[in-house]
């Protein structure tokens, strides 16, 4: 890694260019031209983009990228082909499966789903009582006789 960083610094320092234009240029942090320049592969988080900012620093340089992008992909050959077998399945025991976080943003679309429709039938039900209590309450109060009261025709 360190002969990939040092043949993309003097490609860069030949031509005249700074590490701020560069990172400018190509939308990456100074620190990260730099940590590529001195071959630091642990700065980055992610190998798979430090192949492609290898690959854009190669190209924006004018060098030929596929070359350098074999070189990295050989230096990684190597790198992870020094890894024992205990090692990684040590590491694939200890990471776990991440949790489900609930957040009082997330809305449970299943437990909605069973609301609306108990929400619907208890407006509806309530509902019809009332319009039957009305329709009870109209008829009793048309009948202002008492009863055993008779009523004649008087015509």
């Amino acid at each position: 890694m360190k002969e990939i960083g040092e043949q993309l610094k003097t490609a860069r320092e030949s031509i005249g260019v700074s590490i701020e234009e560069v990172a400018e240029d190509l939308k990456i942090k100074p620190t990260q031209i730099e940590n590529i320049e001195a071959g630091n592969s642990e700065a980055f988080d992610d190998v798979f983009y430090l192949k492609y900012f290898i690959r854009d620093y190669a190209k924006y340089l004018g060098l030929n990228k596929e070359d350098l992008v074999d070189e990295f992909n050989e230096y990684l050959f190597d790198y992870t082909s020094r890894l024992s077998l205990d090692d990684i399945k040590m590491a694939a025991k200890e990471k776990k499966p991440a949790k489900a976080v609930k957040s009082p943003y997330t809305v449970d679309k299943r437990n909605k789903a069973k609301i609306i429709p108990f929400l619907i039938y208890a407006l509806v039900s309530f509902l019809v009582v009332v319009i039957v209590y009305f329709v009870i309450s109209i008829n009793t109060e048309d009948d202002d006789f008492e009863e055993g009261t008779v009523i004649t025709d008087r015509g």
